[in-house]
């Protein structure tokens, strides 16, 4: 049975880890550079994941083996890289606004290319949670021209988790989420050494705190914010659809909320009230569950 709360505990999780993780990537970027951050983290999504590589490549139907390949590139290697490079020059918080974007991409990609019909209300919920989004992210918005390339780099990552949605979507959806998740990772553990040792990360003083600090960073994104938020998200694509899962994007700022509470930020009137905009756009987003995709 398809209960609702189980949908919202797998959206507000993947909000925490996912929002979690532009700040992740910022520590390890501290030391390491781009490569070496997407490197580990993607290595570490993969070795978490190795305990189930064998049963799952058993199991699976070998036609979908290349989509499940691509689904890794696609949706995880790539958009991986793309972020690193993106954080060495904007900020965390215009990253986290465009990577709300994904909803949109995922529309636009399966209206375009698989032709996807969409409702009105959906369509509405998408546009009022980007709304939200901006209002909360906007007193901290600061790009110049200089920046404008870097924050294309997310725009191309969030383009390619539109396709990578729409293509488990549509190939996968009869194979279990822990299947698509270990095989893709696991394979994409050499290619992650390979990039490593390219850029000298294993000339790194390995012993300094510094460098424990920012390799931890990384592996735990990898193990979390890939490898254990890929799967609960692949479960709730699966469970709600693909709209409702693509706008687990709008559920960051609340994350982004709760670390500047933490932190002793100041939360203004324009923040509390783009939350409220962006659990709007989910609620209509949410509101016809036909077309979706429950998981094997």
């Amino acid at each position: 049975m398809n209960k609702a709360w189980i949908n919202w505990l797998l959206f507000i999780a993947l909000s925490f880890i996912w929002g979690s993780s532009f700040m992740l990537m910022k520590e390890g970027l501290k030391t390491l550079n781009p490569y070496q951050v997407a490197g580990v983290r993607m290595f570490f999504a993969g070795a978490v994941l190795l305990p189930f590589v064998k049963r799952s490549f058993a199991s699976i139907d070998k036609s979908k083996l290349l989509y499940i390949l691509l689904s890794g590139l696609l949706g995880s290697f790539i958009p991986a890289i793309l972020f690193c490079m993106a954080e060495t020059k904007i900020d965390s918080a215009l990253a986290g606004m465009l990577n709300a974007l994904t909803p949109l991409f995922v529309i636009l990609v399966g209206v375009i290319f698989l032709k996807m019909g969409i409702g009105r209300t959906k369509m509405l919920g998408v546009l009022i949670g980007f709304a939200g989004m901006v209002l909360v992210l906007s007193p901290n918005m600061r790009v110049n021209a200089e920046d404008l390339w870097y924050a294309a780099l997310v725009l191309l990552a969030t383009l390619l988790y539109g396709v990578n949605v729409n293509m488990v979507n549509r190939k996968l959806h009869q194979t279990a989420s822990t299947e698509i998740a270990s095989i893709s990772f696991a394979f994409f553990m050499l290619p992650a050494l390979l990039m490593l040792w390219l850029t000298d990360f294993f000339k790194h003083d390995f012993g300094t705190t510094a460098f424990a600090y920012a390799f931890g960073s990384a592996a735990v994104l990898g193990m979390l914010g890939t490898a254990t938020a890929t799967i609960l998200f692949y479960i709730l694509m699966k469970r709600a659809g693909v709209l409702f899962s693509s706008m687990v994007t709008y559920g960051i700022p609340f994350v982004a909320v709760f670390w500047g509470l933490i932190a002793g930020e100041n939360i203004g009137l324009i923040q509390i009230a783009g939350l409220l905009v962006i659990l709007t756009g989910v609620y209509f987003v949410n509101r016809n569950k036909k077309g979706s995709v429950k998981e094997p």
